[in-house]
Order: C-alpha cells, then structure tokens, then sequence
C-alpha cells in the first residue's frame, strides 16, 4: 500500500470548521488559545497560514504572524492532526512558512507550548518537534494560583508605603505597566510597548481589565512612586459558571528600577493584600525575578499550586 501523498495550501474559505474538525479537540488550554492564529491571510497584523493535507484530508496547519509588540520574531503555530505526527508534516508546513517575507522582513519564530500537565498527551512531541525546526527554549512561564491568608499583610501607615486604587486608564498606571513589559521582556524577547499598545493589550475594557490597584512608597501628594501594581480582570465568559471561589486574575509587576530586595518586598507586601481573603492567579515569567522568588517561595511552603506552565521556544538571537 503507498504512502499517502502530502499536499500544502493556503487557508480558504470554510477553514474554520473543516481544520477544526481534523484536529479535533484542543490538547491544552494553551493549544486552545494558540489556535486562533490559524486563519485566513491578512495583512495588519501580516499572517499567513498553511494547511496540509493527504489524498485530500486535512492532516496538519500552521500560521505565522508579526507582533506589534515583539519585532524581532514572528509568532508560529503549528498542529498535526495525531494519526499523522511524526511523519514530516509539521516540518513540511514550517518549511513553507518559511519562504513567506513579511513586510519587516522579519525571518525569526517564536512559538509556546504546555510543558507540564495532568496527564500525557501529544502537546508534549511539540518540545522535540521546536527543537527539530531549530528553536531552542528561552522562557518559562507558570500561571500561579495564590492560597487566601499565605502572606501577612503588613501595616501601611500615613506617612510610609500606601495603597491606592488607580483607573486602568490612567496615565501614570499606563507608563508603569509599559516599561515592567519592556524590561522584562528586554533579555530574551526584545518588546516595544508604546502607551497605546499598552492600553490596547493590557488595560482597556475590551481585555477585561476591571481595576488597579498600586503600591507607593509614601502618599502620592507627598511624591510617592509606584513600586509595584496589579490589574485585576474579569473571567473569560464561558458556557459553565465561574466557582464561587474561583482566584481572580491579576496582572503584577513592579518598578523595574528597584533594587531586587526592594522590588522583592514591594511584590510581596502587595500580593499579601491582594490574597488576605481570596485567592489569586498570576503569571509569572521566570524573567521576572522579584516575582519569581516570591512565588517560588510560596509553591515551596504549599501556599501555591501551579495551574500551567509552558515554555517559549524561538529562533536564537
């Protein structure tokens, strides 16, 4: 019996269900996510998508799209459907993406996926396949459920540290949230956050973004600076109700100018407030350190678990 024949094209019109039903349902939360990319070409944001198919199934897909947010790589996806892996189509799908020349000119990959969860699956042959097609790891990243009553909260006075709620779209919040992104991501990942994208990504009503609170060192009108923050965010809608203590999401960060025992106690102070009654989830980049080491801590002690964690594999600097 012969081997089937492998053919690729571009994404047409009815796509949607026909590489939706091939591949059935997503391994992962974060392959769930990650299939939106998939889809027909555009040209803001620049994406191209490649289906693959034999004797005229649909076997495979994979897209690659620029970032605003990250220049110096392209975001790739790629999925086979399970009875066809390891057969060359996702490096066959990759190879055509690769002669695709977005407008920047941009040759570089970058691309995510689950590094531990309940249970094997084939969402773990993706680490393997990034190394196949020349990626290397260069990120971790873990999304962090914080237990009520793990830190102790401290004293906050008048005249010392302060708490304050700030709107989302505040001026001063906006420059904090854009440079934390722009340093943290400055080592592995180069970002250019702009006030705008900022807004647009991060803290308009349209990403859920509910309220902010900010640590400072003294009251503002004493000249008090932000030393750290959280945006919290409404949960995704779905089908089924929230749980009634289900954590809620919080986007922290810190002034990226701080000392590290300083930075460090600023988080902590602030994530001691933030989990004194309820819990929380954050996630956390290992580039983060101050935030690292604190929920390091925490999953250390048992005050902690992790609900994800995934790694981003990209084309070497």
């Amino acid at each position: 019996m012969s081997e089937p024949t492998l053919s690729l094209r571009d994404w047409r019109d009815g796509d949607e269900v026909t590489v939706a039903d091939a591949l059935g349902p997503a391994g992962s939360p974060q392959s769930a996510l990650s299939r939106a990319l998939l889809g027909p070409a555009t040209q803001r944001p620049w994406r191209r998508t490649v289906v693959a198919e034999a004797d005229g199934a649909v076997v495979g897909a994979a897209a690659v799209s620029e970032s605003s947010l990250h220049p110096d790589r392209l975001w790739l996806y790629a999925e086979v459907v399970p009875g066809n892996r390891r057969q060359g189509v996702g490096t066959a799908l990759v190879g055509a993406l690769r002669e695709e020349v977005p407008p920047s000119g941009t040759s570089g990959l970058r691309t995510r996926y689950p590094v531990t969860q309940d249970g094997a699956s084939e969402d773990f042959a993706a680490a393997p396949f990034a190394a196949s097609i020349g990626l290397v790891p260069i990120q971790r990243s873990r999304l962090v459920v914080i237990s009520p009553e793990s830190l102790a909260v401290p004293p906050f006075g008048p005249t010392g540290p302060t708490l304050e709620d700030l709107a989302t779209g505040s001026v001063e919040l906006t420059k904090v949230v854009a440079a934390f992104y722009d340093a943290v991501h400055a080592s592995w990942d180069r970002s250019e956050m702009t006030l705008g994208r900022a807004q647009d990504h991060l803290l308009a009503p349209a990403t859920g973004a509910r309220g902010a609170v900010v640590l400072r060192d003294r009251p503002k009108d004493a000249g008090g600076r932000i030393l750290s923050f959280a945006v919290s965010y409404d949960p995704p809608v779905t089908d089924t109700a929230e749980p009634q203590d289900a954590p809620t999401e919080v986007l922290l960060g810190y002034d990226t100018d701080l000392d590290p025992a300083r930075a460090r106690g600023a988080v902590h102070n602030l994530l001691a407030m933030l989990a004194a009654r309820y819990p929380v989830q954050v996630e956390v980049d290992d580039a983060m350190e101050p935030l690292a080491a604190v929920v390091t801590g925490l999953l250390n002690a048992g005050s902690a678990t992790i609900g994800a964690e995934t790694e981003i594999a990209a084309t070497p600097a």
